[in-house]
């Protein structure tokens, strides 16, 4: 009898979802906490330096990180498997780091989860199939969908950062684009 064997297909993606589910519980505790990025810009800090990239793994419940795991877990693995775990790897730091930055420059309120990762995947798999200088029209409606959405919903819920969606979603445009 043949049976169909388990394989860790994506390292990069797989030991992403799983920080990401160690994180959801360290989100909500009351010790110095690396899971959430602390809206005030803190350069004295070092904890404030190390949650510019581990904010991504914490996740305010487990509504939150099931969303976020669930377009990571999809669209993780084709990406991963176009640029290789490594530069993977890199898109998922960059964009972490990039975005916590920028947040705390200009926000004041803190910064938990991977939806600036999970829309970095969302924008980069529609360029996936892009040649040379083509742009495909799935990018575009992608782009305009979630887009619009974002701009539509920024004005009703003010606890999520519509600005951590948007740039991963930049960040994605820019790694589809760069490819290489």
């Amino acid at each position: 009898m043949n049976f169909m064997k388990i394989t860790f297909n994506a390292k990069a993606t797989l030991t992403f979802a799983i920080f990401s589910l160690i994180g959801l519980f360290f989100v909500n505790s009351t010790s110095t906490n690396i899971f959430v990025l602390n809206g005030d810009f803190q350069p004295d800090s070092a904890t404030w330096y190390i949650s510019t990239f581990t904010y991504i793994f914490g996740h305010s419940d487990l509504e939150h990180v099931v969303e976020n795991l669930a377009l990571i877990l999809l669209l993780g693995p084709l990406v991963e498997l176009k640029f290789g775990w490594k530069k993977f790897a890199l898109m998922i730091v960059s964009t972490a780091i990039l975005t916590g930055i920028l947040h705390a420059l200009l926000w004041d309120n803190d910064l938990v989860g991977a939806s600036g990762i999970s829309f970095m995947l969302i924008v980069v798999s529609s360029l996936l199939s892009a040649k040379g200088k083509e742009i495909p029209i799935t990018f575009i409606l992608v782009v305009l969908l979630y887009l619009g959405q974002e701009i539509y919903t920024s004005f009703e819920n003010k606890e999520v950062s519509h600005f951590a969606h948007l740039f991963g979603g930049a960040m994605g445009a820019f790694w589809g684009f760069y490819k290489s």
